[in-house]
């Protein structure tokens, strides 16, 4: 059992930026593929960023790419998103996800039936 809480949400203007955080606690933790999701109102959950399990791999969505940077700490057991320029269409909860890493590519990363334990979301509002 792994249980995933994120902080780091808030209220920031456009072009601003925001640093998410995921703290994991559970056995092994560490050895998890990671993700981060996010769901705006009325639309479905969408992929933002995975990372392996030993961070040297990660994916972004086309939406995010050149903004976001996704990094995880295995010492502290810690997934973090730097995002910055935000815009009001990254207005979202986001969320943190673990899988089993034995799927790789981006395929299997970006799918949330892929991953098998989910935080509760943080609020991302950036106004317009």
């Amino acid at each position: 059992q792994v249980r995933l809480v994120e902080s780091g949400g808030g209220l920031v203007q456009a072009g601003g930026s925001l640093r998410l955080s995921c703290a994991a606690s559970g056995r092994s933790a560490s050895s998890y593929g990671m993700g981060w999701f996010r769901q705006a109102p009325g639309k479905e959950r969408e992929f933002v960023s995975g990372i392996n399990w030993s961070g040297d791999t990660t994916y972004y969505a086309d939406s995010v790419k050149g903004r976001f940077t996704i990094s995880r700490d295995n010492a502290k057991n810690t997934l973090y998103l730097q995002m910055n320029s935000l815009s009001p269409e990254d207005t979202a909860v986001y969320y943190c996800a673990a899988k089993i890493d034995y799927c790789k590519g981006y395929g299997c990363y970006a799918q949330t039936f892929e991953y098998d334990y989910w935080g509760q979301g943080t609020q991302v509002t950036v106004p317009s």
